[in-house]
């Protein structure tokens, strides 16, 4: 998922696109995670990027994802980019 997301959407309140945006990727991933593993893989990793814009999109871990995004919304930015991409993954031998 690659999206640049607005915050000020006319005739609601910030806050309510914030929780609607939050909302959307905790869909996202769940639907991303339902899916069936190849073989030889563990389960589904994420590569997470947030910012302003692509450009200036930062690595972000998927636990921090719903807190960049009330960060970036206090900070009263017009929209911000998010991108989650799905990989699998193995679990190492300690």
């Amino acid at each position: 998922m690659k999206k640049t997301y607005q915050l000020n959407v006319k005739n609601k309140t910030t806050d309510r696109v914030v929780d609607s945006i939050k909302h959307e990727v905790k869909k996202y991933i769940a639907r991303e995670r339902r899916k069936e593993l190849p073989e030889l893989v563990d389960f589904w990793d994420f590569d997470c990027k947030i910012g302003e814009n692509e450009k200036a999109a930062a690595n972000v871990h998927l636990s921090k994802v719903n807190e960049m995004i009330s960060k970036i919304a206090a900070a009263e930015n017009e929209s911000f980019y998010l991108e989650i991409l799905v990989k699998p993954a193995r679990r190492m031998k300690k």
